[in-house]
């Protein structure tokens, strides 16, 4: 998929369905069942590496990882996520942006808001696709004290917001919303011209990411609320990608019990 075609779902009103890969053989089969984005998160701290959090990903873990799925993504738009203190500083943050550019990422992700204004800017200036994350910042956990929905008062609704009008204004072309209430991300998803796409932020996000690991039941730990096993019913990985993809694209997930 072309960074442009990004644009035309927002306007058409068609759902963005995103998963995560970080290898080959998954990046292949779910671009074959027509994922129109992969991501190769930061989550495989947690569900390659078993880390309790995204803290311990390395630059060279990410670049490890982006190379072998871009290997077999053909038609998706691919992502790759910037990890933990990959983004301090301008510099770092384009020479990093670069690495990942060179091994086949189309576009970088990288969490924050106003705090990065420099580091958006460099990579606005450089041409390099950027996707922004606000609401629950996994790299930030420790700081925002463990995995809790963001936004729930007015202060922490109106930060967000003003923060995706930001990175919308410095370049950014598509923004995970996660973890925060349905009605800010209805919200925001109105006021922005670029597309959201939300994991635990309600169905009206113009797409949806989930960790393709807990997507598939594979992941035997703590599920979040957000999260359906979508293999559930099915006898291969195949059918359950694809109901996932019908699911979003058909605007029944997530629902009320998915949602907060």
């Amino acid at each position: 998929m072309k960074l442009s075609a990004l644009q035309s779902f927002k306007k058409n009103g068609e759902k963005i369905t995103c998963l995560t890969a970080y290898d080959a053989s998954f990046a292949k089969l779910f671009d074959a069942c027509g994922v129109d984005m992969i991501l190769v998160g930061d989550s495989l701290g947690n569900v390659i590496q078993g880390g309790e959090n995204t803290l311990g990903v390395s630059m060279e873990d990410m670049i490890y990882h982006t190379q072998a799925v871009a290997k077999s993504t053909q038609n998706a738009l691919l992502i790759a996520d910037m990890p933990y203190q990959s983004y301090t500083h301008a510099q770092q943050t384009l020479e990093n942006a670069k690495r990942l550019m060179s091994v086949g990422a189309q576009m970088v992700k990288f969490e924050g808001g106003a705090e990065h204004e420099a580091s958006f800017k460099i990579l606005q200036e450089s041409a390099i696709p950027v996707c922004g994350h606000l609401g629950l910042q996994p790299q930030s956990v420790v700081e925002m004290g463990g995995y809790k929905v963001q936004g729930k008062d007015d202060a922490g609704a109106n930060k967000i917001l003003e923060d995706a009008l930001l990175l919308e204004s410095w370049g950014v072309e598509v923004l995970v919303l996660e973890c925060v209430p349905e009605t800010l991300a209805t919200k925001i998803s109105a006021k922005l011209s670029i597309p959201t796409i939300g994991i635990g932020a309600g169905v009206n996000c113009d797409g949806q990411v989930l960790v393709s690991y807990d997507m598939l039941g594979i992941n035997t730990g703590h599920l979040p609320k957000f999260v359906k096993n979508f293999l559930t019913g099915h006898d291969s990985i195949q059918s359950g990608v694809k109901s996932y993809i019908n699911a979003v694209k058909n605007q029944t997930f997530p629902n009320d019990k998915h949602s907060y």
